[in-house]
């Protein structure tokens, strides 16, 4: 993996840990957080490359929609 990945890919993690947190809900083990976060990286630049939006406002909104 290449650093910007790296590095969307822990803020996604952070931005996961947040909302279970703030939901109330457990957080799971290290590698499925860290599978869902690459998951949300690989959909949050399929939507950018599509719309031509910034990743980092997309990563928000997918992980605020995530647990609805």
């Amino acid at each position: 993996m290449g650093f910007l990945r790296d590095q969307k890919i822990n803020l996604a993690r952070r931005l996961l840990e947040r909302q279970y947190t703030q939901r109330g809900l457990p957080r799971p083990a290290p590698d499925e957080l860290q599978r869902q976060a690459a998951a949300v990286v690989d959909e949050a630049g399929r939507i950018a490359r599509q719309r031509g939006r910034n990743v980092l406002g997309i990563l928000q909104d997918l992980i605020r929609d995530l647990k609805h």
